[in-house]
């Protein structure tokens, strides 16, 4: 159970629950990054080309981001913390639902050093209607709001906190 009280499924076009589809889809490698693919270097993906997609959407490189991934469950908890201090920027759920990705200003790869997460420079990023987004660009360009590191970094590091006062953890 989250904390903020906020629906925890926002309907997208079609009527489809946006944390339903996301665990329905395949989480294939990607081969155009070294390292972003499910397995090598321990890290989630957070776009590429899909394999048999149930939703045809083209990822585009987004170069002014990087991104962070944390565990599923860790990073809703981070989600619902950011939301309540509204500083929550663009965040993405993996293809096959077990982790979640922040878009980050650029460069935060470099001194990102936190357990249980990673960052990899740059960021793959669908189509703002994809059913993958948990917190989806906003405004009329639709552009990606990047998190504050620092204040995603204080954010997961209460998550764990929370998460493992309830029983969840540790990770």
């Amino acid at each position: 159970m989250m904390a903020t009280g906020l629906p925890q499924h926002r309907p997208v076009a079609g009527g489809v629950l946006a944390a339903a589809v996301p665990a329905l889809l395949p989480e294939p490698a990607d081969d155009r990054f070294p390292g972003r693919g499910p397995v090598e270097g321990g890290r989630g993906s957070c776009g590429g080309p899909g394999q048999g997609r149930a939703v045809p959407v083209e990822d585009t490189l987004v170069t002014g981001c990087d991104t962070v991934t944390v565990a599923l469950r860790h990073g809703l908890e981070a989600v619902d913390i950011l939301r309540l201090r509204r500083a929550c920027g663009a965040v993405l759920q993996s293809r096959n639902g077990s982790t979640v990705s922040f878009l980050v200003p650029a460069g935060t790869w470099e001194t990102w050093h936190l357990p249980g997460s990673s960052c990899t420079a740059g960021a793959l990023v669908p189509g703002a209607t994809d059913p993958r987004w948990v917190i989806p660009p906003a405004g009329s360009a639709r552009a990606t709001r990047p998190t504050d590191a620092w204040v995603l970094r204080s954010a997961l590091c209460e998550a764990a906190c929370t998460l493992t006062a309830g029983g969840l953890g540790p990770f």
